[in-house]
């Protein structure tokens, strides 16, 4: 894989493990689908989603992560 591997609405850490023994450790984790979230994908990078997919409309609200670093 070329590109960054993001991880989006993982809320339970079941379905995040079973998705990294398929996919491998995410470069992004991203705790809801919004605007922020979809802007940071870029070609070549795979979403993988708990919950919902790409086509889905984004949340108007972006989560701040900035707490996080």
């Amino acid at each position: 894989m070329n590109g960054a591997l993001h991880f989006v609405v993982f809320r339970d850490g079941d379905r995040y493990q079973k998705a990294v023994k398929v996919f491998g450790p995410p470069d992004f984790i991203h705790p809801m689908w919004d605007f922020r979230a979809k802007a940071e994908l870029a070609p070549g990078d795979v979403a993988v989603f708990a919950v919902g997919n790409d086509r889905d409309k984004p949340r108007f609200h972006a989560y701040d992560d900035s707490a996080y670093f």
